[in-house]
């Protein structure tokens, strides 16, 4: 059955009882029990499992071709769910240039006081990633595209390493969704999504979700996500399964948008550098597009100079200024005081992430309009 379908009919045929069409919120913290021998059957308490969460844990374990999913509070404890997997004296290759989230829960909490530790690297070259794995090494975390300067890394070659090395690949799909790649088939071992972003698509909830490859690591993940508390409850399970239905409709629209504004800011002699996956001259552009099939809706772009930003900001009256992305509303975000406060400026700097970056979430309005605002915008700017 194709994506699209999947998406559409996520909990259509599962209610038996009442035979819903639309899968209910099951509002409960707890369930009856059938007897004294039969206290491990079924549901027993919405922490360990609750049937909203279960069927769009199924539902995201179908999308990514996986054996496992699950779904979490929020993206950031979907990713600690994730790394708690690994022992302490662990060692980590990462991303350099990922969502400065995750940098900061690596360094400033579990590098503190889980004892592991991390190499930040250019997992677009393989070779650096290659020499940057130990003795001591257990996981490569990689995003593709990166958050916010879009680098791709080839999840194939990752996995080359990985599965010579005894590591677990992990790759944040958030940017591209099921729809658009498909690590766990590219020979990732989990996937995980910032669930807030394209998959609710909204601006209206927030949540994680993880795909495993293997029954082993689904069945460790359950687990934490257990003993942890971090599952995500079933009001926001089904805002999320609501979102989903409408993923395929929403993120061809943002793509298509976000072409449009890619090319007008790439034309544009006020700005100096526009990233975008559909752009011809976009770095990584072959690798991407061997391993993804659409671009995304995020388009990340430097203006001639920083002073620009303040007044640019100033003068957009359509565009949010925002964090966050994926949701039906157009956001800019300005990663150096925002995303990525936490990163030290002296590495925000080495990577590229400076105070004349800004990122563009384009969102579903009519692109004229969005084009509009940003061409009235950039021209105001001093």
């Amino acid at each position: 059955m194709h994506a699209e379908t999947v998406l559409a009919r996520l909990g259509a045929l599962v209610e038996h009882d009442t035979r819903a069409v639309v899968f209910p919120v099951y509002q409960t913290a707890t369930f009856r029990h059938q007897g004294l021998d039969r206290a491990g059957e079924g549901y027993s308490y919405s922490r360990t499992r609750n049937p909203t969460r279960t069927v769009l844990e199924d539902g995201l374990a179908e999308l990514e071709g996986g054996s496992h999913g699950l779904a979490f509070a929020s993206g950031m404890a979907a990713v600690t769910a994730v790394l708690h997997l690994l022992k302490a004296g662990s060692h980590l290759v990462v991303t350099q240039d990922l969502y400065g989230g995750t940098y900061r829960v690596l360094v400033d909490v579990l590098c503190a006081s889980a004892g592991l530790t991390v190499s930040f690297v250019p997992t677009g070259d393989p070779e650096q990633v290659e020499a940057a794995v130990g003795p001591l090494t257990r996981a490569l975390l990689v995003e593709t595209p990166a958050n916010p300067l879009l680098t791709v890394t080839d999840i194939r070659a990752m996995s080359r390493i990985a599965a010579r090395r005894g590591l677990i690949l992990v790759v944040d799909n958030t940017l591209l969704t099921p729809l658009r790649q498909r690590p766990l088939e590219l020979g990732a071992d989990i996937v995980l999504h910032s669930a807030t972003k394209y998959l609710a698509g909204h601006n209206d909830v927030v949540a994680g979700l993880v795909a495993t490859r293997t029954e082993e690591l689904g069945e460790r993940l359950r687990f934490v996500q257990n003993a942890t508390g971090s599952a995500l409850g079933p009001q926001d399970s089904w805002l999320v399964l609501r979102g989903m239905k409408t993923l395929s409709p929403r993120l061809s629209r943002h793509e298509a948008n976000a072409a449009r504004v890619a090319a007008f800011l790439a034309g544009h002699p006020r700005v100096a550098r526009t990233l975008y996956p559909g752009l011809d001259d976009f770095p990584g552009k072959a690798v991407h597009d061997r391993q993804a099939t659409g671009p995304g809706g995020l388009v990340t772009f430097r203006l001639r100079s920083a002073r620009q930003v303040r007044s640019f900001l100033k003068r957009l009256r359509l565009v949010i200024f925002a964090e966050s992305f994926g949701g039906t509303e157009t956001l800019i975000t300005y990663p150096a005081t925002q995303t990525h406060r936490d990163m030290p400026r002296a590495l925000r700097g080495r990577l590229g992430i400076t105070a004349d970056l800004l990122r563009l979430s384009v969102g579903l309005e009519d692109p004229e309009d969005i084009l509009e605002d940003l061409a009235q915008a950039l021209e105001g700017t001093e």
